[in-house]
């Protein structure tokens, strides 16, 4: 039998295979393919000699035009950038291409591309120092619930922060921590770097020891593996979110609650996600309060939510929330449906922390987030 993991592997293998070396693609060997340079700036190299236009499409920024020479080989300097961990990838002739070059890819099912580390001065949250760390546990399970998994069989990751022992009776606050579409269950630890992120937060006193729950977001696979047609059809948005909540809170979190030391208390359980795990992640903690006290939403694909009929009876008093924060890009799409519904919520009498930071829907913004509603949670009140 296939497992949901082997299925997804094969899935991200083959799109692997699609889009990083066309027929006529010569394998280059002589040169730097992406050369990090002190002052920040990057110099991109790719090298095919019968393509006629390649572009440069970077984290942050507008496509660049990248320029061949006598060799074949493109290359273009990116501009001087801050400290971060860009994704990249080439566009040839209007096809997606990979850095072969680069054998650090972002697991993705559909937005395949690289990253490269512009390192700063100082040490960042998302690297790996020498501060003790937690573990990254896998576990996998069948689920009742989410549709069309091979074999019924999904996933999820669990983080356990330093010094966690299983043995001990103290029970940890726990965060449920959602991924985006196309990511798959690992995007926050692969990508995101959030096993890193908590382990630096809490070797410096900024946040509490935690259990971090990371589930493969997805209601019915299709959602995701049909193409991006689904988030125009309302009826399949929903669908794949009610799917999620039940498996969510009838599935993962009794297993995760069985298996871990975890608080069960809502005042020690918080969740939040980015862009379809921000719908997710605000969907079930408004509907589900009772469970949730702490509620975030990272870029979240919003507009479903104003509006909705399982909301419309909210207000300040019924959530009891301690945290409900929204946060979002200035340069992103989802910009202005996330202050739609900042301002739906105020309308009902409900005061969201609405974030507004300079960036687009990507990581650098997530890991930013991320890095600023941790500190926050399961803080004592004032």
């Amino acid at each position: 039998m296939v497992t949901a993991a082997g299925f997804l592997a094969i899935q991200f293998l083959a799109a692997l295979c699609l889009i990083s070396l066309p027929a006529h693609a010569q394998a280059p060997t002589s040169f730097n393919s992406h050369e990090v340079h002190p002052d920040g700036r990057i110099t991109f190299r790719y090298k095919d000699s019968k393509a006629t236009k390649v572009l440069l499409e970077l984290d942050g920024a507008a496509p660049l035009p990248m320029k061949k020479d006598k060799h074949g080989v493109w290359s273009v300097v990116a501009p001087p950038l801050t400290p971060e961990i860009y994704g990249y990838a080439f566009e040839v002739d209007g096809h997606a291409r990979l850095d072969p070059m680069n054998m650090v890819v972002k697991p993705n099912l559909v937005y395949i591309g690289n990253t490269v580390t512009v390192p700063g001065k100082t040490p960042q949250l998302w690297d790996a120092l020498d501060v003790p760390h937690g573990e990254v546990h896998h576990h996998f399970y069948t689920s009742k619930v989410a549709l069309n998994l091979p074999g019924g069989q999904s996933d999820y990751f669990v983080y356990t922060p330093p010094g966690y022992d299983s043995k001990n009776t103290k029970s940890y606050p726990v965060l449920y921590l959602l991924h985006g579409w196309s990511d798959l269950a690992n995007g926050w630890t692969e990508v995101g770097e959030a096993n890193f992120i908590f382990d630096n937060l809490i070797a410096r006193g900024k946040a509490k020891p935690m259990v971090v729950v990371m589930p493969l977001g997805y209601g019915d696979m299709k959602f995701v593996l049909d193409g991006d047609g689904g988030w125009n059809d309302p009826k399949a948005v929903e669908h794949n979110v009610t799917l999620f909540t039940q498996a969510l809170l009838t599935e993962i979190m009794p297993r995760v609650e069985s298996e871990y030391r975890v608080a069960t208390d809502r005042n020690q359980r918080a969740i939040t996600g980015l862009s379809m795990g921000g719908l997710e992640s605000l969907f079930v903690g408004l509907t589900n309060s009772t469970q949730f006290a702490w509620v975030g939403g990272f870029s979240a694909v919003a507009e479903s939510l104003v509006n909705h009929e399982r909301l419309a009876n909210l207000s300040e008093k019924s959530l009891d929330l301690r945290l409900l924060w929204i946060a979002c890009g200035t340069e992103d799409p989802l910009i202005k449906s996330n202050r739609q519904f900042v301002d739906w919520l105020k309308s009902k009498g409900i005061a969201p922390t609405a974030i507004e930071t300079p960036g687009m829907h990507d990581w650098m913004v997530w890991r930013d987030n991320l890095s600023h509603f941790v500190p926050l949670l399961f803080q004592p009140k004032e």
